[in-house]
């Protein structure tokens, strides 16, 4: 299998690096970027935090990449194993400087097409969900921008969010192999 998807013309996945970690840190402690997923970090929660994506490549064989633009680690794109709820989902998180100039869609392009690309070059999967709090509006138009379609009876209440938290209402997007080969 190789060890990722394949670079773009802005963009590069790559594993995180532990000298990623002042980028990651100052990601996830945005709080322009958490605003619609959850409660800032501080760097030892996203230290622990790249320890978890460490162990889930390690399980997997694949998760959160780093988004590379030029050298510089910008934000994560990738795929995770949800703890909670059958599939796998493809997720992102970039930097607020870098909002709006379409490297969300750039790199969600890449990993669906290493995800539904046939093994030994690809992952072979049938089918990759995408879910974000109702609220997070720019999620989902990089859902809708990449293929995926609105599942209304799958949309949620995430159980690792308070019950009392706006965000905790989340809607369900999907995208099957045959649906992203028809597009590509």
């Amino acid at each position: 299998m190789p060890d990722g998807p394949t670079p773009g013309p802005r963009v590069t996945l790559r594993r995180w690096m532990s000298s990623d970690l002042d980028a990651f840190a100052g990601l996830n402690g945005d709080v322009n970027v958490m605003a619609t997923i959850g409660p800032v970090m501080d760097r030892a929660e996203s230290a622990a935090f790249m320890q978890r994506i460490d162990r889930h490549f390690a399980d997997h064989g694949f998760g959160l990449w780093c988004v590379d633009v030029s050298g510089e680690a910008i934000g994560f794109c990738g795929l995770m194993v949800p703890w909670f709820r059958e599939g796998v989902e493809i997720g992102w998180r970039l930097r607020s400087a870098w909002w709006g100039h379409g490297y969300a869609s750039e790199a969600a392009r890449q990993v669906l097409a290493y995800s539904f690309a046939s093994t030994p070059n690809g992952l072979g999967f049938d089918e990759v969900i995408s879910f974000t709090a109702a609220t997070n509006e720019r999620s989902q138009r990089v859902m809708k921008a990449i293929g995926m379609t609105h599942d209304a009876e799958g949309d949620f209440e995430h159980p690792g969010v308070p019950e009392s938290s706006p965000l905790r209402p989340h809607v369900l997007y999907r995208i099957a192999a045959g649906r992203y080969r028809s597009m590509a």
